[in-house]
């Protein structure tokens, strides 16, 4: 990677031609001064990792099509790709790994505002200490001995906040959490009538979904509205 100026010319510096190659943050980002400005490239940070993360499912979820078609075409295959069927049934928590309607319910790409806007509010632009010391950009917790134990955790409470070797991972996490958990149900189904009716399916409809996502309730769904449009994020899901 070529070394970044830390000059106003470094700061301004395209930030997706660096995306892939970022762990972290990175500190110019916390020395841009303009809000705006910074709120810009906190996107163009994030947004081609996003990519990345939602191409991996489109690939996932083509292979299970066309395991499907040939299965139904010829019911006997062969022991990888039958492998790698029940690889995907565990990570996406299908209990039933023939049941094609459930993989086509749950491995699916996740709308990019919605994704940026969380990101946003979950890690305080990346701003919070989750995001600088653990690359958590959604807040996710862990029960595992890893973790950074949250400063106003209360007594008895056992969860920490997971860290992640990357932003990538923390996307991909979060991603994964959104097409398997339980708590998402609504939105995994609201995503899957969309594309049964051939209407797009975008952050600001899905966002009408996360009142699980936070204590807050469905007032959690109108702040994820708000900032995807007061940035005008959902014009990318078109």
């Amino acid at each position: 990677m070529k070394k970044l100026v830390l000059g106003i010319t470094g700061l301004f510096i395209t930030a997706s031609i660096y995306a892939n190659e970022f762990k972290s943050i990175p500190n110019w980002y916390y020395k841009i001064k303009n809000i705006s400005v910074q709120k810009e490239k906190f996107f163009e940070i994030l947004r081609p990792l996003v990519k990345k993360e939602n191409q991996k499912i489109v690939k996932e979820r083509e292979f299970v099509e066309n395991f499907f078609n040939d299965y139904f075409k010829m019911p006997i295959l062969d022991k990888e790709r039958l492998k790698k069927l029940v690889s995907l049934a565990k990570k996406y928590r299908i209990k039933n790994i023939y049941d094609k309607k459930e993989y086509m319910k749950k491995i699916d790409t996740i709308p990019e505002s919605l994704v940026l806007a969380q990101a946003a509010l979950e890690s305080g632009w990346g701003k919070s200490r989750f995001a600088r010391e653990a690359n958590n950009l959604f807040g996710e917790w862990t029960f595992g001995k890893r973790g950074l134990i949250p400063q106003n955790r209360e007594e008895g409470k056992k969860h920490k906040i997971k860290i992640f070797n990357s932003i990538s991972d923390s996307i991909a996490s979060y991603m994964l959490n959104l097409n398997r958990h339980a708590a998402y149900k609504e939105f995994r189904t609201a995503r899957y009538q969309a594309k049964i009716n051939n209407v797009p399916f975008t952050g600001l409809k899905a966002a009408m979904t996360m009142q699980r996502y936070s204590e807050i309730g469905k007032k959690y769904n109108f702040l994820v509205s708000s900032i995807i449009k007061r940035n005008r994020l959902h014009l990318h899901d078109l």
